[in-house]
């Protein structure tokens, strides 16, 4: 199976927000970026779309124009808790700093660790390796996710996840059909 992750487009949030799984309208640029989205895509043969459930990931699945798209929660963002739509200042710099040496077994209170989000990752690659095999899938989701799938495909420790920038819009393509998976290319 081909899987070829998709982030969503930019956001209408001021910068230097956390948002993890607050539901966020995509940004006044969302025409163009689905437009340059779909010349990246326009020769790729697509046999099933997943998505998160969130709007920002929700719109673009669909305005992709693909029949058929499942909405999965497992593929949503990372849950900081308490700490969703604060300013990343605002959040106590004692409490940051122990959750960022950590962030793989620790959660933000309220939150998970990502761990937590790469296990649902995981969990969902497994079931749709089972249903799509041999296909080319096509999924909208988030940073986090992302890197935690290529983190889970590297076997890499959670730890090295944001040496990998994602950026909006960009595709990551993991090939999972063989015994060993594969990445083919990363933030494209």
């Amino acid at each position: 199976m081909k899987l070829t992750l998709v982030r969503h487009t930019s956001l209408q949030i001021a910068e230097g927000i956390c948002y993890g799984q607050s539901d966020i309208d995509v940004s006044i640029n969302f025409a163009s970026e689905l437009s340059q989205l779909k010349q990246k895509l326009i020769h790729e043969q697509i046999d099933a779309v997943y998505a998160s459930p969130l709007q920002r990931c929700s719109k673009l699945a669909y305005a992709l124009g693909f029949d058929g798209i499942t909405h999965d929660e497992r593929l949503k963002e990372l849950h900081f808790g308490d700490w969703e739509m604060r300013s990343w200042n605002d959040i106590p710099r004692e409490l940051f700093d122990v959750w960022a040496q950590n962030y793989a077994e620790l959660a933000p209170p309220n939150g998970e660790t990502f761990a937590g989000l790469q296990q649902r990752g995981v969990d969902f690659l497994q079931e749709v390796q089972a249903r799509h095999a041999g296909q080319h899938v096509l999924v909208v989701t988030h940073g986090g996710m992302i890197r935690a799938l290529i983190a889970h495909v590297l076997n890499m420790q959670l730890k090295g996840l944001f040496r990998f920038h994602v950026d909006y819009v960009s595709l990551t393509r993991l090939d999972l059909s063989g015994a060993i998976p594969k990445i083919e290319f990363v933030n494209r």
